[in-house]
């Protein structure tokens, strides 16, 4: 009787098993289908997505492009992007020198370029370059506002006169280009204008506060005229990018501890984890213009932290009071001003910043030493 007991319990035992085993077969089995559906909806949407993509791309072969600071770095890149696209191109900055250097790259595409000597803080030079602009290509089918200047340092190394420039350079300039070409595209009614901001227009970043306070100003103009000049035909894309790969801390400004402040940053803007290349960039750009497109946020931590602002900016707030504690050169109230290319150290020059110097060689930022920023 024991026996058949002992049989009977394994019997019992054996059937038990084999159910759990089925049962847990079965989750498994209805797990990996979840996974595979969801797996293979994202990979639908994103198909979808990028259908939808090139069917609402425009067609800009032929057309002419007015690019603001692009003798050099993101506005030199995004000439080689519309050159790329047939576009004619024309392209402004302080020194004549570099732009004809920048036009001698862009034509190696075959395409026409026109160079024309600017101070866009002056709104009669902007005036005077958009006419020679029109009467050479006889229009202006895409205006890209994309001069900048950086300046970084802790807050009481700044003076009003940082603020002042940052202003003229990226609210003002944008300004005045924007209302010399809006008459001529009113008239047409059809044109484009991507206005370069920056994700420092939607979370003040410490130690950029001239910039910031800027950029907020150009993000809410380009904003602002996105929703008023729909009506007319003319599409305004408001760029936000993250750090970018330009090479272009070499000619920011930088106060309080320069040297510490300059490395800091040009490690960010040098690091894939942090920053993104110029011409991945670029392309993206270009292809938001094309959309129509009203607002591009370019990279993941640009994303994530435009993301995060927009559900908790108090908290967001806090964190970076917190972050700015640990920054480096906070204690420095120093408001000599010192050129990238003037604070490198044994940091800043190491392999980590590698893929920085390389930009600056491919974007023209080694071969000035001047005060503008483009």
């Amino acid at each position: 009787m024991n026996f058949q007991r002992t049989r009977n319990l394994r019997r019992r035992a054996s059937k038990h098993l084999t159910a759990r085993n089925v049962a847990l077969g079965a989750v498994g089995v209805g797990a990996a289908g979840a996974v595979a559906s969801v797996a293979a909806g994202i990979g639908l949407a994103m198909g979808v997505r990028a259908v939808w993509n090139k069917l609402t791309m425009a067609d800009i072969r032929g057309q002419s492009v007015l690019i603001t600071g692009a003798s050099r770095g993101l506005g030199f890149a995004l000439a080689q992007e519309f050159a790329r696209q047939r576009c004619r191109v024309a392209i402004c900055a302080r020194n004549q020198d570099e732009l004809d250097a920048a036009a001698r790259e862009l034509r190696k595409e075959g395409v026409e370029v026109l160079t024309i000597a600017c101070d866009v803080t002056s709104q009669e030079d902007v005036q005077n370059m958009v006419r020679q602009v029109i009467e050479h290509y006889g229009q202006i089918d895409i205006l890209v506002n994309n001069a900048g200047v950086i300046q970084v340092g802790p807050l009481q190394s700044q003076t009003l006169a940082d603020f002042q420039e940052a202003m003229d350079v990226m609210f003002w300039a944008h300004v005045y280009t924007t209302l010399a070409v809006m008459p001529h595209m009113l008239a047409r009614r059809r044109g484009r204008i991507a206005n370069i901001t920056s994700i420092g227009g939607k979370i003040a970043v410490p130690h950029l506060i001239a910039y910031s306070s800027a950029k907020f100003a150009a993000v809410g103009f380009s904003e602002g005229i996105t929703a008023e000049l729909a009506q007319e035909g003319i599409t305004v894309t408001t760029v936000c990018p993250g750090l970018i790969r330009t090479g272009g801390h070499e000619n920011a400004s930088f106060k309080g501890d320069h040297r510490k402040e300059y490395a800091w940053f040009s490690l960010g803007a040098s690091s894939p984890l942090t920053s993104i290349g110029a011409r991945r960039a670029a392309r993206s750009i270009v292809g938001a213009i094309r959309r129509g497109q009203a607002q591009i946020i370019l990279s993941a931590p640009a994303k994530a932290a435009a993301l995060l602002h927009g559900f908790a900016p108090g908290s967001v707030a806090r964190l970076l009071g917190i972050t700015n504690r640990w920054m480096p050169g906070s204690d420095s109230t120093s408001q000599e001003r010192h050129r990238g290319y003037e604070c490198k150290s044994t940091l800043s020059e190491s392999p980590l910043n590698a893929l920085g110097r390389r930009a600056a060689d491919k974007l023209n930022q080694r071969s000035v030493r001047r005060e503008e920023f483009a």
